[in-house]
């Protein structure tokens, strides 16, 4: 596996390649659910490049930018067991100038629900992932299925700006208990870990319910309140695949997404119709 730094050289590096690329950009503080990512990338290409960038520019103001979860040795290390040819670890200096352009997130889409809470949150997403795909070049760039906004931001951006990459959705990973791999349970005592399982508990609650014929998204939605009543809930919503708001389910074209804080600690889940 070879490591790089600067932008420019892996650019260089990856240019003359022949092979199809596999490309997953994160964040670091990798867990299976990245694991899971990386073997698909692996699984579908001749080569397969992880970038681990805490990327400033989606943090906002009072954000755990600083105390984001980072171990330097460990992600090597399951990059490279897990079969990487390149991991790319720029710094914030290499990847941001001091008066950059920056991609916009659309009006509508880019400002409600994680965007409503977190202005310009998503104008730092599809920045650098911008970025990364011209530095990277990928054939295709694979991401969780956990940050469903995000997702269906990057695919507009792609569709929007021509892009050649395919973006390749993959589903979840939970613990065996139903709680969504996240970097951030790291910030989760024993307790609270308990608690963030009401947030898996409300959305299978909610596809119950629907199972049994149910459409009327207020009322699942109150009762999904219930089963979160100790949490800090930010939102519960149902949406269609193009994020629009739902009155009524409908089958294979719903989201239902929730966002909430357990303790300090602010988590998102989701499950697809």
């Amino acid at each position: 596996m070879k490591i790089f730094r600067d932008p420019i050289a892996l650019q260089q590096e990856l240019k003359g390649l022949q092979s199809s690329i596999g490309f997953v950009p994160t964040m670091g503080a990798l867990h299976l659910g990245h694991r899971t990512l990386i073997e698909e990338a692996r699984r579908r290409n001749g080569t397969v490049v992880v970038s681990i960038f805490v990327n400033p520019t989606q943090f906002l103001e009072g954000e755990d930018l600083e105390s984001y979860p980072r171990n330097e040795e460990a992600d090597r290390r399951i990059c490279e067991l897990s079969g990487v040819d390149y991991l790319f670890y720029p710094s914030a200096e290499r990847m941001y100038g001091q008066d950059d352009v920056y991609v916009g997130a659309p009006d509508v889409r880019g400002y409600v629900l994680e965007g409503a809470s977190r202005a310009g949150h998503f104008d730092g997403v599809l920045t650098v992932v911008l970025k990364l795909f011209h530095i990277v070049t990928p054939t295709h760039a694979y991401f969780g299925k956990k940050d469903a906004q995000q997702l269906a931001l990057i695919k507009q951006m792609v569709q929007d700006f021509f892009l050649h990459v395919n973006i390749v959705a993959v589903d979840t990973v939970r613990e065996s208990d139903g709680l969504a791999l996240s970097s951030r349970n790291l910030y989760l005592s024993d307790a609270e870990r308990h608690e963030a399982l009401k947030i898996s508990y409300a959305l299978k609650r909610a596809t119950t319910m629907i199972a049994q014929g149910i459409r009327d998204t207020a009322v699942i939605t109150r009762e999904m309140h219930k089963i979160m009543g100790s949490l800090e809930v930010e939102y519960i919503a149902f949406v269609d695949n193009e994020f629009h708001e739902l009155p009524q389910v409908e089958i294979d074209n719903t989201i239902i997404l929730i966002a909430a804080k357990v303790g300090t600690t602010r988590l998102i889940d989701n499950i697809q119709l």
